[in-house]
């Protein structure tokens, strides 16, 4: 097989890795997750949200399908029976420039099955990107995968290459990443060098940084194999938050694969990842605390409400918040209300007072969510049957 037909055939495995994708809500309509743009292209292609808010096709790939390690979830584990792929380093560049070239692709995102240990794996996407960066002059958009293991100075040169890097921290916590991937070490391999990225964007100028600027980090849990709540996965990327300035913690439902000791275990409700990806964000760019979130018995979110509309019921259906005096944070409070929509609110309240759900519309607020928990010059709306379905 030539590269491209390799590349194609690791398709539907490499679509674990979550990476920038886009995550619509779970519907009868919902296209597989990752689907490429031209399905005669047959290529690990996915439609991608960049924290810019663009959205662009990358590769989604690996340096190699091999691995030596044996995660009890991943079609990649040792010793499961399947045909392996692996590219040289200029091969798998060469082809990625080419891809951009036609104008499939925009970027690409790098990972690799542990080939040699985590060190000399990492080695060789940093050569892949060598090579792209430096031989080939690609400016696309890179994310590289930091290895469990990987060293400090192999973590600086990632950052020196990347737009975004990422570790897989698997589980939520030590005890969780055990059940899926007893030969992974959750400190010292993983959460250390994401560390050492938030370490080196303290103390080393932005400059030696690609194109002037420290890469952004990300980790990945696997959702609903070991029995972790969604507490449990929120109050870890509540600490990464805090303490390494973790970009986003991407979630994957888990999905039992053939071959695997888990494949008998049933798959993730696709709605309880939405619904983490949910309280994720109220928890970033909303202001939550992660004891306000709607957690159930057990430490769950609930599947048939969305958080941001659960605590809302709770806290402001009795106390609405009158729209023309309540400042950015009360106005993130709001369902229907997300931070573009605050800021416009307060950008029209210079110039005027708003006085109907009209103007809030014309703002871009979703006034069907929103009118239950607001007042408009100290009187509630009108409000219609549909509006708290």
């Amino acid at each position: 097989m030539d590269v491209i037909e390799r590349l194609a055939s690791i398709r539907q495995d490499v679509q674990t890795e979550v990476a920038e994708d886009v995550r619509p809500a779970p519907s009868a309509a919902r296209p597989p997750l990752g689907a490429c743009e031209d399905p005669a292209e047959g290529l690990p292609i996915t439609m991608a949200a960049l924290p810019n808010g663009q959205r662009m096709p990358i590769l989604k790939t690996l340096l190699t399908s091999a691995c030596e390690r044996n995660c009890y979830y991943c079609p990649f584990r040792a010793g499961r029976d399947m045909r392996r792929v692996t590219f040289q380093p200029d091969e798998l560049a060469g082809a990625i420039v080419r891809l951009t070239e036609r104008g499939v692709i925009r970027g690409a995102f790098l990972s690799s099955g542990i080939a040699g240990g985590g060190t000399r794996t990492q080695d060789r996407l940093i050569a892949t990107a060598e090579i792209l960066r430096h031989k080939l002059h690609y400016r696309g958009y890179l994310h590289l995968k930091l290895m469990p293991g990987a060293e400090y100075d192999q973590v600086l040169r990632a950052m020196q290459l990347a737009d975004r890097v990422s570790v897989n921290l698997e589980g939520a916590n030590p005890r969780r990443l055990e059940a899926l991937a007893p030969q992974k070490v959750f400190m010292d391999e993983l959460l250390q060098p994401l560390r050492w990225v938030e370490e080196i964007r303290q103390k080393l100028p932005p400059v030696q940084g690609w194109q002037g600027r420290w890469p952004s980090s990300t980790t990945q849990f696997v959702v609903g194999a070991v029995g972790e709540s969604d507490l449990e996965l929120l109050a870890t990327v509540v600490y990464l938050n805090k303490t390494v300035r973790l970009a986003r913690g991407y979630f994957s439902g888990f999905s039992p694969t053939p071959g695997t000791p888990f494949e008998g275990l049933p798959p993730c409700n696709p709605w309880r990842e939405h619904r983490l990806y949910q309280a994720s964000f109220l928890l970033r760019d909303y202001g939550f605390e992660l004891e306000e979130l709607p957690f159930q018995e057990g430490g769950q979110l609930p599947l048939e409400v969305d958080p941001k509309l659960s605590w809302a019921k709770q806290n402001l259906a009795e106390a609405p918040i009158e729209i023309n005096q309540a400042g950015r944070q009360e106005l993130l409070r709001i369902p229907g209300i997300g931070p573009r929509g605050a800021q416009a609110i307060l950008k029209a309240r210079r110039q005027k007072h708003l006085r109907s759900l009209e103007d809030l519309r014309a703002l871009g607020v979703v006034t069907a969510r929103a009118a239950p928990f607001i007042l408009l010059n100290g009187r509630r709306p009108a409000l219609q049957p549909t509006l708290w379905g």
